[in-house]
């Protein structure tokens, strides 16, 4: 049986979102008023509704791909919006110490995005 776990992020506009993440790549899979699921691929990220304040989010997501570098390129040219370019906080692709191969992100409710190159195996 397929198993498949979906992370649960707020989004304080449902409009600003799916414009943010669509720039990404990502469709829209469902929407009303209390929930939102947008897609790319494999990668599912499903949003409710919250009035939050971006510098003191503590929610996060891990992306995790076989394609880091392409997917690094794609979101770095991805056609953002200039307020939300300016808090996408994009950083180089780096290795942790631990091995960990990766870049991180936020979206515009502050929500911290790691982008994990899935061929790293602990």
């Amino acid at each position: 049986m397929p198993e498949i776990a979906t992370p649960n992020l707020p989004s304080a506009d449902f409009d600003r979102t799916e414009a943010f993440y669509g720039a990404l790549g990502f469709k829209r899979s469902y929407r009303d008023k209390g929930w939102m699921i947008l897609k790319r691929g494999a990668l599912v990220v499903e949003f409710f509704p919250m009035d939050i304040d971006p510098k003191e989010s503590w929610f996060s997501v891990c992306f995790r791909t076989t394609e880091l570098d392409t997917l690094f390129a794609e979101f770095l040219s991805a056609p953002l919006s200039l307020e939300d370019r300016t808090g996408l906080r994009l950083s180089e692709i780096k290795t942790e110490p631990h091995g960990i191969r990766l870049f991180y992100m936020s979206d515009p409710d502050g929500s911290l995005i790691r982008c994990i190159d899935e061929a790293y195996q602990p």
